[in-house]
């Protein structure tokens, strides 16, 4: 606390005037666009931005680091950022910001770490960043970046991770950028050369040495979740409690105390606060249940929504520690199809996770559960849900370190924004906590009729079974039905809706296998395609499958008719061989009720 209060008067007292920090920040704010409740500490009149939300500060009231990861700002970035000499991290991931990187950024020579992903920025990459003498790390992947690499990025001499994947970038790469320790190129239109494996990307090691991958790496901040950790830990000791600013969050010692400190971009919330946001847990407000516990509709005391997920039967050995250092880690990974973690609320018995409300509730809701009147899901809707819940998994595996695995991909875990968007939801949790209370029999974490084979006979999970899921997720797209239905029973007809659909697709019956909600407005091809990345996703062996990228790919259109002939050559011999094993099965069946085949079949 003394530490705190020495670090307030020396920014308060401070010699060096900040009044142009100030004004930089406060123009940062507008030209991003924020509302009126983001930033709301963010105020002009008051002697150094030190004390706001997202800023850090050394102990001359110099601003070192600004933070806003995943806020919605729909904004531009402000050219008078250049004036913050001291400036060492600008993070700014997960927006929506447009418009040009300002060249005014060439004037931060300061800077250590650049991260703009996940944006919406075009316009050329700046040449003036290329003199930046201490830059290590630039992040520009998944934007509208157009033109080449500036030359001038030949001359970085501190870069040590380089990211520009999914741009509109041209050209050739400068030789430098390779002998970072860390680039990714893949997803433009660069030439990468014929000197590796994947030269488009590499990743580090775990000794620290720089290893060639074909699995490119796109984290979604710029700082490792170690350092994020130590990171907040500073930042909590900097800041101080702090009363009466937004993004405030809430500490519950004592199940009583409101007091509040900062955690990253997570929010700690009151035991109080969640009860009181969802009418003390009321039934009436439950959205829905599942493995990990029920989901509640609440509504903050600012009027924003969310979305309550009362985890059930949590139980770990490290306790809240070890809590929250996993949601940590599930909170960095911020990409458009994953669902974003607001925050959480620990008390001695209870763990709950505080996400945003999505409008448009699950895609199995609107598959499946809809009422008179409301929207159904229109093809062009469904194709759009395929290929974002697609990516999401495929940064989930491919592009976050560690990589994580779903473990329950399905329609009901696949949610939709206010503008049908796919947001995968749950993901991290099976390694959150350990849930024995399931819809499955066995201590195998998933819904029966999504779970892959030899995670069922192994207990052994990996990306492999959340392609399975994924690919039953597709099915249940183009059906509109459930994984297991056991109405088809009085049919004789398959109840595992993979069986079912494999039958349809044999017989070439198209129509039957299509939701009849479609009311045959749909693409006949594309239902095909979708129909064949599913069952190229599940078939019996993990190894036979496709990773995520690959799947990606296949719905964009690239490289499905060449793995769509393999697989149905696999599957006509394993047709065949199931079809001979039936009839030896029948064989034997038939031999129990006939005296002479018993006979014949004995030791001689």
């Amino acid at each position: 606390m003394l530490f705190h209060l020495f670090f307030v008067l020396a920014c308060l007292l401070s010699p060096v005037s900040s009044d142009y920090q100030g004004d930089a920040l406060d123009d940062m704010r507008r030209q991003l666009n924020a509302s009126d409740d983001q930033l709301t500490d963010w105020n002009v009149n008051m002697v150094s931005p030190c004390t706001w939300s997202s800023i850090i500060c050394d102990a001359q009231g110099n601003v070192l680091q600004v933070t806003l990861s995943s806020m919605g700002f729909t904004g531009t970035l402000s050219p008078k950022i250049g004036v913050l000499k001291y400036l060492s991290v600008l993070s700014l991931p997960g927006n929506r910001i447009r418009g040009q990187i300002p060249k005014e950024f060439g004037n931060l020579s300061s800077l250590l770490n650049l991260n703009l992903e996940n944006n919406i920025l075009s316009g050329e990459i700046p040449d003036v960043l290329g003199n930046l003498p201490k830059l290590q790390i630039l992040i520009l992947s998944e934007n509208n970046l157009s033109g080449s690499i500036p030359k001038t990025f030949s001359d970085l001499p501190s870069l040590t991770d380089i990211r520009l994947a999914f741009n509109n970038l041209i050209g050739s790469i400068p030789d430098r950028l390779f002998q970072a320790g860390r680039y990714n190129f893949t997803g433009t239109n660069l030439s990468c050369g014929l000197n590796f494996p994947n030269p488009c990307a590499s990743t580090l090691a775990q000794n620290g040495k720089s290893r060639k991958s074909n699995t490119p790496l796109v984290l979604g901040v710029a700082i490792p979740s170690i350092f994020l950790l130590a990171l907040i830990v500073v930042t909590v000791v900097l800041k101080g409690r702090r009363k009466g600013s937004h993004g405030e969050v809430f500490v519950d010692v004592s199940g009583e105390d409101d007091r509040r400190i900062a955690f990253g971009q997570l929010r700690r919330f009151s035991w109080r606060e969640l009860q009181v946001s969802t009418d003390g847990f009321s039934e009436n407000n439950v959205l829905g249940q599942g493995g990990f516990g029920k989901v509640y509709r609440g509504v903050l005391s600012d009027g924003t929504k969310i979305a309550v997920k009362r985890l059930t039967d949590y139980q770990s050995a490290a306790g809240e520690s070890a809590f929250m250092r996993e949601i940590e880690l599930i909170s960095v990974a911020v990409h458009r199809n994953l669902l974003r973690l607001i925050g959480f609320c620990t008390t001695p018995s209870e763990r709950l996770l505080v996400y945003p409300f999505m409008q448009n509730l699950s895609v199995a809701y609107r598959l499946r559960e809809i009422k008179s009147g409301e929207e159904v899901l229109d093809w062009g809707r469904r194709k759009r849900i395929a290929l974002g819940a697609a990516r999401g998994l495929e940064y989930l595996h491919e592009h976050c370190n560690p990589k994580i695995i779903h473990r329950d991909v399905k329609a009901a875990n696949v949610l939709l924004d206010e503008d049908f968007e796919a947001v995968v939801g749950d993901f991290g949790l099976a390694k959150l906590v350990d849930v024995r209370r399931t819809s499955v029999t066995t201590q195998v974490r998933g819904t029966m009729g999504h779970i892959a084979p030899e995670y069922l006979s192994t207990g052994k999970s990996s990306e492999k079974t959340d392609v399975f899921g994924y690919g039953i997720m597709l099915l249940e797209l183009v059906t509109g039905q459930r994984a297991i239905d056991f109405s088809r029973l009085e049919e004789a007809d398959d109840v595992l809706l993979l069986d079912h659909v494999k039958k349809l697709e044999r017989e070439k019956n198209l129509d039957a296998m299509v939701d009849g909600n479609l009311k045959r407005n749909y693409d006949r091809r594309e239902v095909e395609m979708m129909i064949q990345v599913a069952l190229l996703c599940t078939q019996p062996s993990p190894d036979d499958r496709p990773a995520m990228s690959e799947v990606v790919r296949m719905l964009e259109g690239e490289g499905l008719a060449e793995r769509w002939e393999e697989w149905q050559q696999v599957e006509v011999h394993r047709r065949q061989e199931y079809e001979r094993l039936q009839g030896r099965f029948l064989w034997m069946e038939d031999s129990m009720y006939n005296q002479d085949a018993i006979e014949l079949s004995a030791g001689r």
